[in-house]
């Protein structure tokens, strides 16, 4: 199973930020067990979408500045903070921040918000990955095109 845990891209700048929007519904598979009878989103699955918008703007960026098409991995969370529960009917605001771009990986700064106060930031580390997959860059361009919509 994927989880896309980004509904809409909002602004899209490569190689500076980019930010999205996450509506939680209480459809949410992650709900039925997180907790039965008080619904709360998983702190992780605030992070992968911080880390779904960041390494899609990594990869935007050195595309553009390096000619060269790779795959953003996860491979370090830094100065991670939570400060407060999401749960059904919020929306999550995130915003990336590219902070290091080079041909072997990338850093970000990254925050969650809802109703403009602070739900999580942190800074992330991606390692880029080369790989010739003609599938998963069509899909990957067809999410995109529904994202940037």
């Amino acid at each position: 199973m994927r989880f896309f845990l980004i509904d809409r891209i909002t602004t899209w700048q490569p190689g500076l930020h980019a930010e999205a929007l996450k509506n939680v519904a209480l459809s949410e598979d992650f709900f039925d067990d997180h907790f039965p009878r008080r619904p709360v989103m998983p702190g992780v699955l605030i992070l992968e979408g911080m880390a779904q918008l960041g390494g899609l703007l990594l990869e935007a960026s050195l595309l553009e500045q390096y000619d060269k098409s790779a795959k953003a991995v996860l491979t370090v969370l830094e100065r991670t903070k939570f400060r407060t529960m999401i749960q059904p009917g919020d929306s999550l605001h995130y915003r990336t921040e590219v902070i290091a771009l080079n041909e072997a990986g990338g850093k970000i700064k990254a925050t969650a918000r809802r109703d403009d106060k602070p739900v999580t930031s942190t800074e992330m580390v991606f390692a880029f990955k080369y790989m010739d997959d003609p599938l998963l860059d069509t899909k990957r361009k067809h999410l995109m095109e529904v994202w940037r919509q």
